[in-house]
């Protein structure tokens, strides 16, 4: 099967500004999902699609592609990133390379393995998938310990369960969704628009541990990757 690769990294980042280019280890922290990419064999291409002129600098450094610039009207807070991914398949077609899996790659789990990608892919050629996501333990569970508060201010379960639950052992097994890695079958990014939600697909999942699952979306998310990769000395030759 052909793959590529691609990273979604604009340039207009409110909880953590300019993150996606913020040195980690020595590397912008786009560089760790690049090297990372490039190791997995069955990646014939690593394509960056960003806005921003110094993100595609820096991406071209590390080794990416960088053959087109995001649109604007893709770039806002609010610009579902299905659409990017249409944008980047319009590309391909465009070139005539077409593809089995487009494997999307956050550049803001630098965190994950060369494993945790391949799985996915493994997950994904066994069919009946038009999606793969990547999940990890739940830090909290709608049935037990997460609530939603009304406009009389009272709080109540966002699950309540059919049956009385006391202990968080007794819950259903619930998992949160990583940023580690995406596989998705072309026609199904194609039959949706900005309304649709990746969920409506048949969704398969590959568990991720939790030292490896981190998404950088703050300040202290980026002090915890540091202390994370000072710990295990992580190094691409």
């Amino acid at each position: 099967m052909r793959y590529v690769a691609l990273i979604c990294a604009r340039g207009g980042s409110k909880g953590l500004p300019g993150k996606n280019i913020l040195p980690l280890e020595g590397r912008p922290l786009i560089g760790w999902s690049i090297k990372i990419a490039e190791r997995v064999k069955r990646i014939s291409r690593v394509i960056v699609s960003t806005d921003s002129e110094e993100i595609a600098k820096a991406a071209k450094e590390q080794g990416a592609e960088v053959p087109f610039m995001r649109p604007p009207e893709l770039a806002k807070d609010d610009s579902p990133e299905l659409l990017v991914w249409q944008h980047a398949l319009d590309y391909l077609e465009n070139q005539h390379f077409y593809i089995d899996g487009l494997v999307v790659i956050p550049p803001t789990a630098p965190l994950r393995d060369v494993q945790d990608i391949s799985n996915c892919m493994d997950e994904f050629e066994k069919g009946g998938a038009d999606i793969v996501i990547t999940v990890t333990d739940a830090h909290r569970n709608p049935y037990f310990n997460m609530v939603a508060i009304d406009e009389n201010g009272y709080s109540s379960l966002v699950v309540p369960p059919i049956n009385r639950i006391s202990r968080r052992q007794d819950t259903p097994e619930v998992f949160d969704v990583t940023n580690v890695a995406w596989v998705a079958r072309p026609q199904f990014v194609r039959e949706h628009d900005s309304t649709s939600s990746l969920y409506e697909g048949r969704v398969r999942s590959v568990y991720i541990p939790p030292e490896r699952a981190l998404d950088i979306d703050t300040p202290l998310d980026f002090r915890i990757a540091e202390c994370l990769f000072s710990e295990k000395k992580r190094s691409f030759v």
